[in-house]
């Protein structure tokens, strides 16, 4: 398959702000979305941008039939382990349904793997889905360790009302 990837400008705020969504449809939580393509442009492509960005596109005749030649993506952030060192989180892995199994999604992780290691960074980390056993086979055959199971953790969140009241003093 006919594909390239490449560092995700400005310009494709609005086909990720697309992709976020869809991913947010396969993952039965579009509920959850709040970002939008004026958050993206904000956030990642400032002066400090929080996340970093790649794409995945496909030639012109290759396109979807709604249009699209961006066809995945991946966003990512550089971390710090206390233990380990430099890591790299890689936040979201997407390709739309009819290009997976192509190789698409290997290679944006490889990308970013990439550019861990040119960061200096020791590990790659990100969540997956429960359910989603074919991502969590496909991960594995990456190399890639569940440490749910081996280390016993589990990612917790705080946010709305409870970040509120947990900043105050």
């Amino acid at each position: 398959m006919d594909f390239s990837i490449r560092a995700a400008n400005v310009e494709d705020c609005k086909d990720i702000a697309r992709m976020i969504v869809e991913l947010a449809e396969y993952e039965k939580m579009t509920e959850h979305v709040k970002i939008t393509q004026r958050d993206l442009e904000q956030d990642g492509f400032s002066k400090n941008p929080f996340f970093h960005g790649i794409v995945a596109e496909v030639p012109e005749q290759l396109r979807t039939k709604d249009g699209h030649t961006k066809i995945g993506y991946a966003l990512y952030f550089y971390s710090y382990s206390s233990w380990a060192g430099r890591a790299v989180y890689m936040e979201d892995l997407y390709v739309m349904p009819e290009f997976r199994g192509k190789g698409i999604g290997k290679a944006l992780m490889s990308k970013v793997a990439q550019l861990g290691l040119a960061a200096g960074c020791n590990q790659l980390n990100f969540t997956v889905l429960d359910w989603n056993q074919s991502s969590r086979d496909f991960y594995m055959s990456q190399g890639c360790s569940d440490i749910t199971t081996s280390m016993g953790y589990h990612c917790m969140r705080c946010e709305g009302e409870a970040l509120q009241h947990l900043a105050q003093p």
